[in-house]
């Protein structure tokens, strides 16, 4: 900072002589101090002490220096030598990074060691997510040993069974030792170097081991009882939030190297992979389950069409990276979009519809926000606070806290569905209670009909009875009359049954008429029998024809003028295939109802064909809607169906 200061009073003393901005001169001025600022910072690189009064020290800053290696060819014989060690520069951030990923990174720290100490001691590398990593540790003046870690090679390999990358160092009694590594990684590489004791490691493992339990303890809990929760009451909510979780679980599994130590520690081809694929499942299973919770396909279709596009373009991102370009698989900040859309749906959901689970989801999607912002900013190399645990964990602290709000929101939302069913469910009893009141007042003036009602039969009963008296006498009297008449009848015998085949006939051309009432209409086919009879009639007035075989030849079947195939048995009743099959009504009616409905074309109502046969209005209307149907289907094959007769109509074909 004070060099930095430096620089700006000479570039302002520039200014006051040239009298104008010279940006070139400024500009070579600039160039001229940084460098000179490098040389000074590249002289006086810190070293860090060994001792045993402290367990450990986190390099940063003038304490790492770095060289970019873009050939990627150099060795550590050439790194150590006097041509390339004046070219490592102090690191200006406080971890520095690989910002250009086709070249390699050389790092060195310098630790000054004592022979006094009594610990045993180690490096520690925090980012596990480094590709390839080689640690370079001087034996004598000309030699240096070798160990190589990275997520490209199996778990296994590694001397310490740990998620970071652990070395240990070779006591080196009194003396200043420069320490190498090199780095190479496909994706970004934080620098995060510690200096531990051996024991503290362990102890710091085993508290770092524990809050995992107690963090993924966690997941399993939520994910366990959300799934059990689904499975009792069947609310796809609790599902949602379930994959949800495991997603997350997976997600954080990756990225902090757990599932590479215990899912696929044989597999380091999936840690490239794993991190990108699993945060795309999390930020998906996150945008079904907040579309549900907040019912956006009901309540708010455009939010819902937000919902959806985003969807679609992470899924055609995660397609490219998969397809096309695997490199895309870094850009972890894209899910700032998925992210941002549930955040917006939220804000919108409560204060503008004032919808009370939203506000835990708001909650909770703050929580992640700040989380993944800080993640980003990280990405980009951007820090507001130094490294430490609570920075480094960040996104998981910000998970824990949202899977609480969010179970509180899941909690509100039934709670909502309750109060919403208990409202209906009054509303229901209130209505019951009211159609119980009318069911009550319509039965106490039924009584009051029947009362009326009995007392005008009863009336009538009496006049019978007097009348019947009267009938009685005349009844002898015709008698005597009954036996000339009878004399009469058997002359007239003959010409009864001529007459009664005129009757048919006179009754027939009246129902054709058209102006024919019930008891007429049901006159011309007294009995069920005379009406199976006519149906039959009508159903092979053109001959039979087995629905199955085509067989011509048939015999009696079980029900009443059925036939019975000769050839393979099928037997078919009178009523199948028409509009007649299936009926719970009298065939005279049905039949009447049919002749009503074809000779007004359609347009007596329920209620009228209700009062005419005294059937319930429901069953009428039911009946006559199928025979109308097929009315106005006939009407449409044949303009002209309305000279063929009512009889046409009984055929559903």
């Amino acid at each position: 900072m004070i060099v930095m200061s430096v620089i700006i009073v000479i570039i302002k003393k520039l200014q006051a002589l040239c009298g104008v901005w010279d940006f070139r001169l400024i500009r070579r001025a600039m160039l001229v101090w940084l460098l000179l600022l490098y040389t000074f910072l590249g002289i006086a690189q810190k070293q860090v002490f060994i001792s045993d009064s402290i367990e450990q020290h986190i390099f940063s800053f003038q304490e790492i220096e770095y060289l970019e290696d873009s050939t990627r060819q150099l060795g550590i014989d050439k790194i150590v030598s006097h041509e390339y060690s004046l070219k490592f520069r102090p690191s200006i951030l406080f971890n520095p990074t690989n910002p250009n990923r086709e070249s390699a990174y050389w790092y060195r720290v310098k630790i000054k060691h004592k022979p006094q100490t009594k610990k045993n001691w180690v490096i520690e590398f925090f980012d596990q997510t480094i590709d390839h990593l080689e640690f370079y540790e001087p034996i004598d003046s000309v030699h240096y040993s070798r160990v190589v870690l990275g997520d490209e090679s199996v778990f296994n390999s590694r001397e310490t069974k740990h998620k970071n990358f652990i070395v240990n160092l070779t006591p080196q009694n009194d003396r200043e030792v420069i320490y190498y590594v090199k780095v190479q990684s496909r994706q970004k590489a934080d620098i995060l170097v510690v200096l531990r004791s051996r024991d503290w490691l362990f102890q710091y493992a085993l508290d770092e081991y524990f809050f995992f339990g107690i963090f993924y303890g966690m997941i399993l809990v939520f994910g366990f009882y959300n799934l059990l929760m689904f499975i009792a009451v069947r609310e796809t909510h609790y599902l949602y939030y379930f994959l949800y979780i495991v997603c997350v679980g997976l997600y954080e599994m990756s990225a902090d190297g757990i599932a590479f130590q215990y899912l696929w520690p044989g597999s380091p081809r999936l840690n490239y992979y794993a991190p990108g694929i699993f945060l795309y499942l999390a930020t998906t299973t996150a945008l079904i389950f907040s579309g549900s919770l907040l019912n956006l396909r009901k309540k708010d279709k455009v939010i819902y069409r937000l919902f959806v596009y985003a969807f679609v373009l992470r899924t055609i991102f995660l397609v490219m990276s998969i397809a096309i370009n695997p490199e895309w698989f870094r850009f972890r900040f894209i899910e700032v979009l998925p992210f941002a859309v549930i955040y917006y749906a939220s804000l919108r959901s409560y204060f503008a519809q004032r919808y009370s689970p939203a506000r835990f989801l708001v909650a909770a999607y703050t929580f992640v926000a700040f989380g993944i912002l800080y993640k980003v900013l990280q990405y980009f190399g951007i820090e507001w606070k130094p490294f430490g645990e609570l920075s480094h964990y960040s996104l998981g602290f910000s998970f824990v806290a949202e899977m609480l709000l969010l179970s509180f929101a899941i909690s509100d939302k039934i709670s909502v569905l309750s109060l919403e069913k208990t409202r209906a469910s009054e509303n229901m009893i209130e209505q019951l209670h009211e159609n119980q009141q009318l069911k009550d007042n319509l039965n106490k003036t039924l009584e009051e009909q029947v009362l009326i009602k009995t007392a005008e039969l009863i009336q009538k009963s009496a006049h019978i009875e007097e009348q019947n008296k009267q009938l009685e006498t005349a009844n002898r009297q015709l008698e005597a009359q009954a036996r000339k008449i009878a004399e009469i009848n058997i002359l007239l015998e003959r010409d009864n049954v001529k007459l009664q085949h005129d009757v048919a006939e006179v009754k027939e051309a009246r129902v054709l008429s058209k102006e024919v009432d019930y008891e007429e209409f049901s006159a011309t086919h007294p009995t069920e029998e005379s009406w199976m009879k006519f149906l039959a009639d009508v159903k092979w007035v053109d001959g039979y024809s087995c629905r199955k075989c085509r067989n011509e030849a048939y015999g009696a079947g079980r029900s009443l003028h059925s036939r019975r195939c000769t050839k393979c048995g099928y037997d078919e009743s009178v009523t199948a295939y028409t509009l007649l099959q299936n009926t719970r009504l009298p065939l005279g009616k049905a039949l009447y109802m049919i002749f009503l409905v074809y000779n007004s074309r359609g347009s007596i109502s329920s209620y009228k064909l209700s009062e005419i046969l005294h059937i319930r209005q429901s069953t009428c209307w039911h009946y006559s809607s199928r025979i109308k149907a097929l009315l106005n289907e006939k009407r449409k094959r044949n303009p002209n169906f309305f000279q063929t007769g009512w009889k046409s109509i009984i055929l559903e074909g």
